[in-house]
C-alpha cells in the first residue's frame, strides 16, 4: 500500500502560498511547538463498511475515535488493517460509512487528510548515491515545501531531532536498518504533518536501536496522531496507550492495554507438554498459545479455575492479543 504516494500528492496541493506554513510565524516541526501542542487532531470514522469485487469482506462496520497520541492497530496478515489504512488515506472509497479528520470530510475530498499525512513504511526505496540532505530536500519539494530557507531549516531541524545531523552527507542506502528507520521518520515528518501512519516500524532492530526509535515516536505523539499498524505486539505495549485488534475486517477488542491485559489476570495457565499432546490440550481445553521456551514447548490457557496439572501466568498483552483471536465465537 503505497500512502506514501497519497502523502506527497496531497502536500503538493499546497504551493498554493496561503497554504504554506511559514517558518516566521511557525517554529520548524524540529522543535516542540507550545502552540502546536495545544491543538488536538481529531479523526473520527463511523461505521466503515467495504467489501471487494470479489466478494471479501475487507473492512465490516468499523468506528474508531482517534485523538493526539499512539494508536496501536494490531492484527494478523489479513485481518484488514491495510484496508483500513488505505481507505483513511483516501486511496479507496469504502461501500458506507464516514472519515472525518479535524470535522472535514475525507470521503468527500481525500484532500482534507492527505496534506496533512506523514507515512513511514516497513521498508522504503532510496536513490543510490543520494545523501540524507539531498533526499529530504527532494521529498520536502514533492511535499510543496517549496521556499528554500524554510525547507533548509526544517530539513536540519528534523536531521538533529533524529540523531542523524552528523550523517547529513552520509548516502542513505549505506544507513544501517535503525538509521533508515530515523530517517524514515525525518522523511514523514517533512511538510508539518498532524497524522502520521507507521507501518511495522522496529521490525529487525536491535534492541537498542528499537528503545531510540520508541523514544522518538512517544515524544512526536504528543502533537499528533500517530497510527501504529503492525502484528508485534510489543511495539504496542511499549507505545500506545490505546489499541484495537482486528481480525477479518471487524474490530473486535479495543481499549487501553493495561485494562485489556487485567481482564485475564487469574485466568490464564500454563504447562510444558510433549508435542504429541498438543492435539490433545487443543480439543479439549482451546490452547491460545503454544511456544518453545528453553527446548520445551509451553501451551498457554485460559480458564476461569485451576487445571490440574497447570501453573498460574502472570498476564501479557500478548496472551490477550491471542486470546482475543482465538476464543470462540459467541
Amino acid at each position: 500500500m503505497n500512502y506514501l504516494d497519497a502523502s506527497i500528492r496531497g502536500i503538493k496541493f499546497q504551493k498554493n502560498k496561503s497554504q504554506i506554513p511559514k517558518s516566521k510565524n511557525d517554529a520548524s516541526i524540529g522543535e516542540l511547538n507550545p502552540k502546536r501542542l495545544k491543538k488536538m487532531n481529531t479523526l473520527i470514522i463511523n461505521d466503515l463498511a467495504l467489501t471487494y469485487k470479489n466478494g471479501v469482506k475487507a473492512i465490516d462496520s468499523i468506528s474508531l475515535e482517534l485523538r493526539n497520541g499512539m494508536f496501536g492497530l494490531l492484527g494478523p496478515n489479513g485481518a484488514g488493517k491495510s484496508s483500513l489504512m488505505k481507505t483513511i488515506v483516501g486511496l479507496q472509497k469504502p461501500d458506507s460509512g464516514s472519515i472525518k479528520f479535524n470535522d472535514l470530510d475525507v470521503l468527500k475530498n481525500p484532500l482534507n487528510i492527505q496534506k496533512y499525512l506523514g507515512f513511514l513504511p516497513q521498508d522504503f526505496g532510496v536513490y543510490p548515491k543520494s545523501s540524507a540532505i539531498q533526499l529530504l530536500n527532494h521529498l520536502a519539494i514533492l511535499k510543496g515545501v517549496t521556499n528554500k530557507k524554510e525547507r533548509e531549516e526544517q530539513i536540519l531541524s528534523l536531521l538533529e531531532r533524529v540523531n542523524l545531523i552528523h550523517h547529513k552527507d552520509k548516502e542513505v542506502h549505506a544507513f544501517s536498518g535503525g538509521m533508515k528507520q530515523r530517517f524514515g521518520v525525518a522523511q514523514a515528518l517533512l511538510g508539518q504533518p498532524k497524522i502520521v501512519i507507521v507501518d511495522e516500524p522496529t521490525a529487525g532492530l536491535d534492541p537498542e536501536e528499537r528503545n531510540r526509535f520508541n523514544s522518538i515516536l512517544n515524544e512526536l505523539s504528543e502533537e499528533m496522531i500517530i497510527i501504529l499498524s503492525t502484528h508485534l505486539v510489543e511495539d504496542v505495549q511499549n507505545l500506545c496507550s490505546e489499541m484495537a485488534i482486528m481480525g477479518s475486517g471487524k474490530i473486535i477488542s479495543q481499549g487501553k492495554p493495561k485494562d485489556e491485559v487485567e481482564k485475564l489476570k487469574g485466568k490464564m495457565w500454563q504447562k510444558a507438554i510433549d508435542k504429541s499432546e498438543l492435539n490433545f490440550y487443543r480439543e479439549k481445553y482451546g490452547v491460545i498459545s503454544s511456544q518453545l521456551i528453553e527446548k520445551k514447548l509451553v501451551i498457554t490457557l485460559y480458564n476461569d479455575q485451576n487445571i490440574e496439572g497447570f501453573s498460574q501466568a502472570y498476564p501479557t498483552l500478548e496472551n490477550y492479543y491471542f486470546y482475543t483471536l482465538n476464543k470462540p465465537k459467541s
